[in-house]
């Protein structure tokens, strides 16, 4: 049985992203089931996991190759509209944290663009 080749992801902001060979970043999409998965015992759990051919559990050798990075992050002084910023700060803690995700968002639909 061959294993895909390892994909190279990257998390950002507790989300996981695709990193193309351009180097942009794409969304992956969560598709679980957690509902079902909750149902389920421990044994049915792993016995699931063993006998997926997608996800099939990694060596200790293609963890030592895999490569975790999360983005530098710069402290920079910004301007923004008073009522932009009251409206991120409304919605809760993490406000800089969604602001860089709309701001990631933007980036990503530009590079697509071209």
């Amino acid at each position: 049985m061959k294993r895909p080749e390892v994909v190279r992801t990257v998390l950002v902001d507790g989300r996981l992203y695709l990193r193309n060979a351009d180097e942009t970043l794409t969304p992956l999409r969560d598709e679980t089931d957690y509902a079902r998965l909750d149902a389920l015992s421990p044994a049915e759990n792993e016995s699931i996991a063993d006998n997926d051919i997608e996800g099939a559990p990694m060596s200790d050798e293609e963890w030592a190759r895999v490569e975790i990075r999360q983005p530098v992050k710069k402290p920079v002084g910004l301007k923004l509209d008073d009522d932009v910023l009251s409206w991120f700060k409304s919605q809760g803690r993490g406000y800089q944290t969604h602001i860089n995700a709309v701001l990631r968002r933007y980036v990503e639909a530009r590079r697509k663009a071209g």
